[in-house]
């Protein structure tokens, strides 16, 4: 399975929905709750701004990785200009273990929603393969509330809690909301799922 490129959706012409140029709320509300916390790893970060988030709240190590050349230049350039100190470095959130490092957390803020099951499957192991046992990953995707059919697939409860079976708990699933650019898909908002899943570790 190739996983393709998204440079298109950094072009200079326009920023892509979900590159609001800040934090989406939901993560704001998890920093400013200590949890984002010891390494953190953004899976699929885009121009940087979780990691980023992460980094100013106290973050031993934060560290975003993409697949878009071009979102990694944008995140790197972000945290010189801001002064904060993130890593950032072009990877495939399918192949996690190449990175060679293992983390206390997880961002996917917008992530797991792009993969079909296959990829999804992949994906859940990738993540397994670098998440330290009582680890936290904190992720939002798409939700089946939303009407219409703009944009990236729903994604089910159900679908959720299938994914993230064996080694994984899954403590919360609830209703919450991405911001987008203004105008994007017509719309200022999109219906979520923010799901807190924790990696099992032995005695649990």
């Amino acid at each position: 399975m190739t996983t393709p490129s998204w440079d298109w959706a950094y072009a200079e012409d326009g920023r892509a929905p979900w590159d609001i140029g800040r934090p989406q709320p939901a993560f704001l509300r998890l920093a400013g709750s200590g949890l984002l916390t010891g390494r953190v790893l953004d899976a699929g970060c885009g121009t940087g701004e979780h990691a980023l988030l992460a980094a100013s709240f106290g973050a031993d190590d934060a560290v975003g990785i993409d697949i878009s050349p071009r979102a990694i230049e944008l995140a790197r350039a972000k945290a010189a200009v801001r002064g904060v100190k993130a890593r950032f470095q072009v990877g495939d959130a399918l192949n996690l273990p190449d990175l060679g490092l293992t983390c206390d957390t997880i961002i996917d803020s917008g992530l797991f929603h792009v993969f079909d099951d296959v990829g999804r499957a992949r994906y859940v192991e990738s993540l397994a393969a670098v998440l330290r046992p009582g680890g936290t990953c904190y992720l939002m995707c798409f939700s089946d509330r939303q009407p219409g059919s703009f944009g990236p697939r729903r994604v089910t409860q159900d679908e959720l809690r299938a994914a993230f079976r064996g080694g994984w708990t899954v403590v919360s699933i609830v209703a919450d909301a991405f911001d987008l650019n203004p105008g994007a898909y017509g719309a200022t908002s999109a219906h979520a799922w923010r799901a807190a899943i924790y990696r099992a570790q032995a005695g649990d």
